[in-house]
């Protein structure tokens, strides 16, 4: 059996909650203890997804953004990152990044089709590597805004990681750049620890925490906070006419977007 299919994948649990057909029993029963401990998994998943979808669409329709860098883009889902940016402008370049096999064999089949996006096989944090990568160096203009996309990543990387990587993305982007950024928290303790035992245990040790407000505010803090500012991204600039997603009580998708001056 590929060692892949034993050992549950964050990508494969979040396509689950998601409604996806690309996983495994071994993530189905994660995703099942899960929502066992947190019942408003599922809702969280979708909000993340959604709110990911509306920042792309904002930023390149309302901000002239042309550049977008997906970090830890997971398997793909309806309106991918570049299909919502190119529907507001067809020259829209997207750089997806991860570094789970399955989820790259995935968006290269996705994405054949399409000049203006590449598929970056890397941990999110090898920053230097992802950014002077021949196919990124390609798409990416150096001197050009950027939107940095981190949406329900951090939640994956250890402490000592968050912040380094962030700066170091920040360092590499131009003036004017963005970062979006959500991740899981809870203001109850017992379930941040409950959660984050679970999926580091069954993902062994592939996973951060998660975290309380306060520390998601840290690692956008320096940025001029996109309006309507940070919080539960469910929030965030909703669209009229869509019938707003079910809230989870017991987690928030919390964050926002940060520019760069």
């Amino acid at each position: 059996m590929h060692h892949g299919v034993r050992t549950p994948s964050v990508a494969r649990i979040y396509d689950r909650l998601l409604g996806g057909v690309d996983n495994h029993p071994v993530d189905q029963k994660v995703c099942d203890d899960l929502l066992g401990i947190a019942p408003g998994s599922r809702a969280l998943a979708l909000t993340s997804r959604a709110f990911l979808r509306r920042a792309v669409r904002v930023l390149a329709r309302d901000y002239g953004v042309r550049q977008f860098l997906e970090h830890g883009c997971g398997l793909p889902a309806r309106d991918n990152v570049h299909e919502v940016a190119q529907s507001v402008a067809p020259e829209a370049r997207v750089v997806y990044i991860d570094n789970d096999p399955l989820v790259l064999a995935h968006a290269r089949a996705r994405l054949v089709e399409n000049p203006w996006t590449a598929v970056v096989p890397a941990d999110i944090r090898e920053t230097d590597a992802i950014f002077d990568h021949p196919e990124v160096r390609g798409l990416v203009r150096s001197d050009e805004p950027t939107a940095a996309l981190f949406v329900a990543v951090s939640q994956c990387l250890p402490d000592e990681d968050v912040l380094p990587m962030l700066e170091r993305v920040k360092e590499r982007l131009a003036p004017g750049s963005f970062l979006v950024l959500c991740q899981y928290t809870s203001p109850c303790p017992d379930l941040r620890d409950q959660v984050t035992t679970l999926i580091r245990g069954a993902t062994h040790g592939r996973w951060g925490r998660v975290r309380e407000e306060h520390e998601v505010r840290g690692f956008l803090h320096g940025l001029e906070i996109v309006e309507p500012g940070l919080g539960d991204v469910a929030d965030w600039r909703p669209e009229s006419g869509r019938t707003p997603l079910p809230r989870a009580r017991d987690l928030i998708a919390w964050g926002g977007v940060g520019r760069m001056g």
